[in-house]
């Protein structure tokens, strides 16, 4: 018997029964606009031989206006739907089955030739939308028609519409976007007209056999959202209209609560979906920090939905079915929702992959093969470069030893863990660990490793991390002063008050972890209250009226830093304004471009400006360090002088602020051409 019964039960639509209840979800890769076919088919192939049920592309325009930038992919002619039949196909000989996601962007278009149902300009986009017309909106229902039609040509099995996180369709249906006064504004029987004839004339265009999902915002997490009863009823005009199946949208890019960071507690909107349940007759999907087939198991045993949508995970692992079929569930890269290398590198315009996962769309250029000759090999650092390098060099058959000075593996990674928010750290390293057991690589921890223990190794990977940069501050020495390693790792008491010296990345994990209490990652009726988010029949959107208050905060922390810009700036794109809104909810006082003047049993004293002026006693009864890092390269300079050849990655190469989407890029590549 499966170790997930509901996760494994098929689904069936009527006209076709998926093997499973998962749905990858959409994605936007920009791996299409790449213009290399092969390798999009390569991605979703990999997929689909992973054993997902049912694909959904990233969001394929329907014209040029309703593209996410200029110049999106989408199925304009003839030769679109040629190249889109190579995925496809490609899909199709593996056993898989895919739809194609289609998106208008509406107001949210970097796209100078943008179009809305009202002319407001969206907080994310620079350019102002052309309020549509009666014609510019039957063009824009007739496009996405089409686009569906094109779609079953090149092959699809089905075709999502986008009809939620804020885009066209979504904009029309609440008064937040949709001003108008006309037949497609005003009432909500108007203001839904627009996907509810999408959907219509996107049935009649593909026929009865055609899978057509309609994403639907279920709480939009904006001023002026949708009621509850709007929901409801959208959902059951939309499945009168033709849909198959309904699939969940949580948010629109705009709002100010986040929804898939991995601070955002696992399944935190199942419930939403749950109270759709039994108003429809179609399957309906849930989605959103859904990343294990435990917790995907646990939603469909409750009822919340009828399938689990899991987008992010299959960039971390393309086997997670197989895997949980197989009772390996241990066995899964875990997504850990950091959002670093897919959705920072998709609003930045670069090619997505994955932090856990450096192969995924690039899996026609990062091949791992068994090596021509296997080598001795030695990994020298069990931080995520060393791991990454030690596993991939054992995959492909080299005979590999890995030391660590250390008692256990990690590296940093086991320091990040301890972090209220990064609670799927310690499934990271937890999988590291498993992967290695399984791997038959030497381990020898506790064992600093030497030039003298490397002689026999044919290869000598260098993965040592990084030694803390002293930041020279007068007084620094002062019992009262702590570096941030002693701090994550509980080795030192923290007074009361705290003043912290570096706003990185690590400084504001530092203040995170020094002014909360019980994690509210870990607890979502703690979560929801502190961003504010409350059941959307209560409320429109789902917005908590104001007044609701965050746990009070364990300590009074200062957090500076010479750079006189706003603090986080350098952080994730799409994650700095959550650990700078978290902070501030917690009173943590940001200040930037001080001069470091010393420090005294008092606390921080510091000026402003190149002149030094406006001297300040930040009063503190600990001083935090968190100044930065240099490379660690004592070993790999002493073989260097010997003039031996080794490999130096992570850390130990560039120290950056823990940089582990770098360094396991690094310590794969390196591996793979070994």
């Amino acid at each position: 018997m499966s170790d997930y019964p509901h996760l494994f039960a098929p689904l069936d639509l009527g006209f076709v029964t998926l093997p499973n209840r998962v749905l990858m979800g959409s994605m936007h890769t920009n791996l299409e606009e790449t213009g290399d076919w092969n390798r999009v088919a390569e991605f979703y192939a990999a997929r689909a031989r992973g054993g997902v049920a049912l694909i959904v592309t990233g969001g394929m325009s329907p014209n040029a206006e309703g593209g996410v930038f200029q110049g999106a992919a989408g199925l304009f002619n003839q030769r679109d739907i040629a190249n889109h039949r190579l995925v496809t196909d490609r899909v199709h000989a593996e056993g898989g089955r895919i739809a194609m996601q289609i998106l208008h962007a509406g107001r949210y278009a970097y796209n100078k030739d943008c179009v809305a149902p009202s002319p407001g300009k969206s907080p994310i986009s620079p350019f102002p939308p052309t309020e549509l017309d009666e014609a510019g909106i039957e063009k824009q229902i007739s496009d996405i028609a089409t686009a569906a039609a094109r779609a079953r040509e090149a092959g699809y099995d089905g075709v999502e519409v986008m009809g939620s996180e804020g885009y066209l369709l979504n904009e029309f249906l609440v008064t937040h976007t949709n001003k108008r006064t006309d037949r497609w504004g005003g009432t909500y029987a108007n203001r839904m007209r627009m996907p509810v004839e999408v959907v219509r004339r996107v049935r009649a265009a593909v026929g009865a056999d055609f899978i057509v999902i309609y994403r639907l915002s279920m709480i939009d997490l904006i001023p002026d959202g949708s009621t509850w009863d709007e929901v409801v009823q959208l959902a059951k005009a939309i499945e009168a209209a033709g849909a198959t199946i309904l699939n969940t949208g949580i948010g629109w890019h705009e709002a100010r609560i986040p929804t898939i960071a991995t601070s955002v507690p696992r399944r935190a909107f199942a419930w939403v979906t749950r109270k759709l349940m039994g108003q429809v007759s179609i399957p309906v999907i849930t989605s959103n920090r859904i990343n294990t087939p435990d917790v995907a198991e646990q939603v469909l045993a409750e009822g919340c939905a009828n399938m689990v949508s899991m987008a992010r995970p299959f960039l971390a692992d393309p086997d997670f079915v197989a895997k949980a079929r197989a009772g390996q569930a241990d066995r899964i890269a875990p997504c850990i929702a950091c959002n670093q290398a897919c959705l920072d590198h998709t609003f930045a315009g670069k090619l997505t992959s994955c932090l856990v996962n450096p192969r995924a769309c690039h899996e026609t250029e990062l091949v791992i093969e068994p090596a021509a000759r296997p080598k001795a090999v030695a990994v020298v650092g069990a931080g995520p470069a060393g791991l990454s390098a030690a596993l991939t060099a054992a995959e492909r058959g080299h005979k590999v030893t890995l030391f660590d000075r250390a008692a256990e593996i990690g590296g940093q990674l086991t320091m990040a863990r301890e972090v209220p928010g990064k609670e799927e750290f310690h499934g990271l390293v937890a999988w590291f660990g498993t992967m290695l057991a399984a791997s038959g690589v030497s381990v020898r921890l506790s064992a600093e490793a030497t030039a003298k223990d490397l002689a026999g190794f044919d290869e000598v990977i260098i993965a040592t991390g990084v030694t803390l940069r002293d930041p020279q501050i007068p007084g620094q020495d002062l019992p009262n002063v702590l570096n941030y390693i002693d701090v994550l790792r509980g080795k030192a008491r923290v007074g009361r008050r705290v003043a912290i010296i570096g706003a990185g990345g690590i400084g504001f994990d530092v203040a995170e972890f020094l002014v909360t209490g019980d994690s509210p990652t870990t607890d979502l009726a703690q979560w929801l209250v502190e961003w504010g988010v409350t059941d959307p029949a209560l409320a429109p959107g789902g917005l908590a009226p104001l007044g609701a208050s965050p746990e009070a905060p364990l300590r009074e922390v200062t957090l500076v830093q010479r750079k006189a810009e706003k603090l986080g700036r350098r952080l994730g794109k799409t994650t700095g304004w959550i650990h700078r809104a978290t902070l501030d909810m917690k009173g943590v006082r940001m200040i930037g471009g001080v001069n470091y003047e010393r420090i005294s049993a008092e606390g921080l004293h510091v000026s402003y400006g190149d002149a030094r002026e406006r001297p300040e006693l930040i009063a503190a009864d600990t001083i935090v360090l968190c100044a930065g890092q240099l490379p660690e390269r004592s070993l790999a300079d002493a073989m260097l002088a010997q003039g031996r050849a080794v490999h130096v990655i992570g850390g130990a190469d560039v120290a950056a602020e823990l940089d582990a989407k770098r360094a396991i890029d690094q310590g794969t590549r390196l591996a793979a051409g070994l």
